[in-house]
């Protein structure tokens, strides 16, 4: 069983997370990433069986296992499209090469690591497909007296009615910076070769390798679907990709949950609803701290989610995405209340209040989402507008505020949920103090998320670098140390810590600090390691400009 956890958490904690971040910039060494991910996850699988048969069925009944090679499977699919490539890569190598002067450093620089060399001159097709150009990010630097302190991606004189498409999308240019003068002429020197001139081996970054990006753009679409169109889809495709290769590693926090509660016989008979209801909610406040710790070391700048301007003109604000969770979680939980009940059977207060919190998030949720469309936004604007009339609106500008995002009612709905849960109703008074204390951390998350707006208001952002809110910081710790206190105020664990004397609201807090630095440091040293990675992949480092 050591052997189980070690290898699967190396897997899925280590490995995994690395090969995420080396295929973000398509490394070329991604692929032994993998391999060593698939390794280890075979010796984990290998001892996890070997201790299933050596040690009698303890939970009867379990799912641990079957839903782990669910997750296995998934990422089998997902790295289906890195193997692609490889095979590709492998028939092109062994049809143009003499097998009798066969050699292994030609063999791994062409087929492992992708990059292409003079006796490979075998060309596909399949491949002629128009990329956009690749821009280099430069830094935003204060403007001097004679220049205007706007941001360069805010056109102050535009027309009101030219703000907005009709789809809700900036008509704007791609590149926020793309008039600025002080950028070197030379930004499109990038821009890659024509579709007829690319192999297989094509070094399409500067590392030269080709992985599963590469393969989603090089699928061709039927003539009849047009570009726009074609561009859309490929977009949907790389964002369905990203989130699901992402969401394995909280796949793996949840099989780490369910390994605990299987190891230790937990979670039995009338216990599972309740114990279902602390894992799951408590592990999507834990790992929602994480990403919010990620976003503020700057994790996800490039969509323009570090409290930063977009460099890539991404429009997706991450405030639309925590209010889509929030609406998926509010209306599921709805109705699962009632799971295990008989028709007709009165409510309960507890059931009254849990279904009330969730009606809460499901409505709250749909606010956010509504005032995070720009449609909308521009709806509610037209009023204000049209009274200026048809010649007079194109003298409108646009506030400071538009530049950013600020949504209140994520940070609303945990706020008011930390809150009520402060003040749950529990059988014995340990029980309560451990629904106080991450009643009050989800609060305090709330408030500090709360004074980022205020700060953010006050400041819009002015650079495409992330802009690190201190209040940030704080706020994702008290939101991670609030989810692990929410699982450990499962019913079986403040019992069993009663019955033997731990029922300490100092070493539960502890506890759960002192786990929640250990995640935060796992957090930082993957985000780091990213972030050197492009630092090493990139031509130009935004840091490198002055």
């Amino acid at each position: 069983m050591a052997l189980h956890v070690a290898f699967m958490t190396l897997a899925f904690f280590v490995a995994l997370p690395a090969g995420i971040a080396m295929r973000s910039v398509n490394h070329s060494w991604h692929g032994f990433a993998s391999v060593t991910f698939y390794s280890l996850c075979v010796l984990g699988c290998t001892s996890g069986a070997l201790y299933k048969k050596l040690t009698p069925d303890m939970y009867e009944g379990s799912t641990h296992a079957s839903h782990g090679y669910f997750v296995l499977i998934l990422s089998l699919c997902l790295s289906a499209i890195d193997i692609a490539p490889f095979v590709v890569r492998l028939y092109a190598f062994l049809k143009s090469i003499d097998r009798r002067n066969f050699a292994f450093q030609p063999f791994w620089r062409n087929v492992v690591l992708g990059r292409e060399v003079d006796n490979v001159t075998s060309k596909y097709t399949f491949l002629d497909v128009e990329e956009p150009p690749e821009f280099e990010v430069i830094q935003m630097r204060p403007s001097g007296p004679a220049e205007t302190q706007e941001p360069h991606h805010v056109q102050r004189n535009q027309p009101f009615e030219t703000q907005y498409s009709d789809d809700g999308v900036d008509d704007e240019t791609v590149a926020p910076w793309a008039n600025d003068p002080r950028v070197s002429q030379d930004v499109h020197r990038n821009t890659r070769s024509s579709s007829s001139e690319r192999t297989v081996f094509e070094a399409d970054s500067p590392r030269g390798s080709r992985h599963s990006d590469d393969t989603l753009n090089d699928f061709k679409f039927p003539g009849f679907i047009t570009k726009p169109r074609a561009t859309l889809i490929r977009r949907i495709a790389h964002g369905a990709f990203a989130t699901l290769e992402r969401a394995l590693v909280f796949a793996a926090f949840g099989m780490t949950l369910s390994g605990i509660v299987v190891y230790t016989g937990g979670c039995r008979e009338s216990y599972i609803n309740g114990c279902l209801a602390h894992l799951v909610k408590g592990g999507i406040f834990w790992c929602y701290g994480l990403v919010t710790f990620a976003r503020f070391l700057g994790f996800f700048s490039e969509l323009g989610w570090a409290w930063n301007i977009s460099p890539t003109g991404e429009h997706v604000s991450a405030e639309f995405v925590e209010s889509l969770v929030i609406f998926l979680y509010g209306i599921t939980n709805t109705w699962m209340e009632r799971f295990g009940v008989h028709p007709g059977d009165p409510y309960t207060t507890k059931q009254v209040q849990h279904i009330s919190i969730a009606v809460m998030f499901w409505f709250a949720g749909l606010v956010g989402m509504g005032i995070e469309s720009k449609r909308v936004r521009h709806w509610l604007a037209s009023s204000s507008a049209a009274a200026f009339g048809p010649t007079d609106a194109s003298h409108i500008l646009e506030p400071p505020s538009y530049r950013g995002s600020f949504n209140p009612f994520p940070a609303l709905v945990i706020g008011v949920t930390g809150a009520a849960m402060s003040a749950h109703a529990q059988t014995y008074l340990f029980q309560v103090q451990i629904h106080k204390l991450w009643g009050w951390l989800l609060l305090g998350y709330s408030v500090l998320r709360c004074l980022t707006y205020f700060f953010v208001w006050i400041g819009p952002p002015r650079s495409i670098l992330p802009s690190r809110p201190p209040t940030e910081a704080l706020g994702s710790f008290f939101l991670a140390c609030g989810g692990l206190m929410f699982i450990f105020s499962t019913e079986e664990v403040t019992i069993a810590a009663m019955r033997k004397g731990r029922d300490d609201m100092m070493m539960f807090l502890n506890v759960a600090v002192a786990i929640t630095c250990f995640a935060f440091c796992w957090t930082f040293c993957i985000v780091t390691f990213n972030g050197w990675l492009k630092f090493r992949s990139s031509p130009r480092s935004p840091l490198s400009v002055r």
